[in-house]
């Protein structure tokens, strides 16, 4: 098939773009090269074209004769300020809603979007005694004095994290999150009105080689890796005890190409699934996992916080296993321990 790949210089989408290939695929890449998200004045690598997935005229020419678009661009960050909205909303949001006018005037009618677990906002929480909740806002003097954990919004007491399926409500907390909300909406929309069919692959903590080093835009394991190899040690936000998943790139890979090769009839409208490794970590011992395979200094836990950071958002991997067949098969202890000394952008 002949793949249009968006984003095809960054992290995720390089590799994708090789994924594809590799399984036999005709794929064209374009990236706008942003200097956010790239050195400044950097150009396109080798196979891909310079192109900004806003210019209409452009994309109207690429996508002909294309079977599938893998959307992986995106501005991504934290986006916790407000003044953040304009630029996620220009890129993402205006991004998007650019290429799925294009892709109806071509034509193309299968769609694999790039989602986040951003998009869940704080997760899924149950309490002893109210059930499943949405559990309340953590509270200042609270997180002062290192009460991480959000309270029961009925009782106050204590909550538990539990698994988030795909149909959980989306609940963005930041300005990139409420963009991936977005997008997801606007290729919903697109496929009601052009009968298209989409799967939106909502990618939990994405790591592996390749992964920007060190930069506002990476994500905390390579930010911690960094830190190492100026031998200093990686400072841990709360108490370390926020839980996330953390998937291989080489896996999430493997979840695009088994997107691209399956969306299609059987999958009506816009079809959700979490990538995940379905191996749950905390931060802190994400941490010392690293720490210990570089053979660096220990973590420091340094009780610091953003009162916009979530506590623990953890997938069920259970839709993407039955309606994609995929699950990860690199886990976090192996994975992370290798990611450790494998090459970064930048490094």
């Amino acid at each position: 098939m002949r793949i249009v790949v968006t984003g095809a210089a960054g992290f995720i989408g390089a590799a994708t773009a090789g994924g594809l290939r590799a399984h036999g695929h005709d794929v064209v890449g374009l990236d706008a090269m942003l200097d956010v998200a790239h050195p400044p004045g950097a150009r396109a690598p080798e196979g891909v074209q310079q192109m900004d997935v806003r210019d209409a005229d452009a994309l109207r020419l690429l996508l002909a004769d294309a079977d599938v678009v893998s959307h992986q661009a995106a501005m991504v960050g934290h986006g916790v300020d407000a003044a953040d909205f304009p630029g996620y909303a220009t890129h993402n949001d205006l991004g998007t809603a650019v290429l799925l006018a294009a892709m109806a005037a071509s034509n193309v009618q299968r769609l694999v979007l790039a989602s986040s677990m951003v998009v869940y906002g704080e997760g899924c929480y149950r309490c002893d005694r109210h059930g499943e909740v949405v559990p309340a806002a953590r509270r200042a003097a609270d997180l002062r004095s290192g009460e991480f954990d959000p309270p029961c919004p009925v009782c106050d007491r204590a909550l538990s994290w539990c698994l988030v399926p795909e149909t959980a409500a989306l609940r963005p907390r930041s300005s990139y999150a409420a963009s991936k909300v977005a997008q997801e909406h606007y290729a919903q929309a697109w496929a009601a009105l052009q009968d298209g069919r989409c799967i939106a692959l909502r990618y939990h903590n994405v790591y592996g080689p390749g992964m920007p080093a060190d930069t506002p835009y990476s994500g905390v394991a390579a930010i911690f890796r960094s830190a190492l190899r100026r031998a200093e040690a990686p400072r841990v936000y709360e108490d370390g005890g926020q839980t996330r998943d953390f998937v291989h790139v080489d896996d999430v890979v493997a979840a695009n190409v088994a997107a691209v090769e399956d969306v299609g009839d059987h999958h009506v409208g816009l079809t959700p699934y979490n990538v995940c490794s379905g191996a749950p970590v905390t931060v802190g011992q994400m941490a010392t996992v690293i720490a210990q395979a570089c053979s660096g200094p220990e973590p420091v836990v340094t009780g610091e916080y953003r009162a916009a950071d979530v506590r623990h958002v953890v997938a069920s991997p259970e839709a993407a296993a039955k309606g994609l067949g995929f699950r990860a098969r690199i886990g976090p202890e192996t994975g992370l321990r290798e990611f450790a000394t494998a090459p970064l952008r930048g490094d």
